[in-house]
C-alpha cells in the first residue's frame, strides 16, 4: 500500500507540470517569473487547486493574475495532454498570500529587534559594585 493518496500524487505531477510551462514563459506579457506553490487535487480529480506567486507590488500581482486566467484554458489543454488522465481537471489559481504573510512577519521581528537595540543604547548604565 502507497503512502500518498492518488489525489496528492496527481497534484504533485500536476505542480511540476506547470512550474515547467510557466518557467518557459507564456506569451503573455503581464505574466512574469511565477512560482507554483501547491496544488491541491479534489478527491475526484476533477478539480485542482493552484496556488502561485509573484514578486512584485499588487498592480504587478493584479496584472499576472489576469494574465493566468487568460491563459488558463491553454494550460488545462496542455496539462491534459501530458497527464494521461481521463478527465482532466478544471485550474482554479489562486494567489498563495503565505510568502507576503512571512515577509512581512520577517520585517516586523526586524522592526522590533531595532527598537529593542535603541532602547538598549539608551538606557542609563547601572555601574557595577566595585
Amino acid at each position: 500500500m502507497t503512502t500518498h493518496s492518488r489525489p496528492d500524487r496527481v497534484g504533485h505531477l500536476l505542480q511540476q507540470k506547470l512550474a515547467e510551462l510557466f518557467a518557459r514563459g507564456l506569451k503573455d506579457p503581464r505574466v512574469g517569473l511565477v512560482t507554483i506553490t501547491g496544488v491541491k487535487m479534489s478527491p475526484d480529480l476533477r478539480e485542482a487547486w493552484v496556488y502561485w506567486t509573484v514578486h512584485g507590488e499588487a498592480e504587478v500581482r493584479k496584472q499576472t493574475a489576469r494574465g493566468i486566467e487568460a491563459a488558463r484554458g491553454w494550460l488545462r489543454r496542455v496539462v491534459g495532454g501530458t497527464l494521461g488522465l481521463r478527465v482532466v481537471p478544471e485550474l482554479h489559481f489562486t494567489y498563495d498570500e503565505t510568502i507576503d504573510r512571512g515577509d512581512r512577519i520577517e520585517r516586523l521581528l526586524r522592526e522590533v529587534r531595532e527598537q529593542d537595540a535603541r532602547r538598549h543604547d539608551a538606557a542609563p548604565q547601572v555601574p557595577e559594585d566595585e
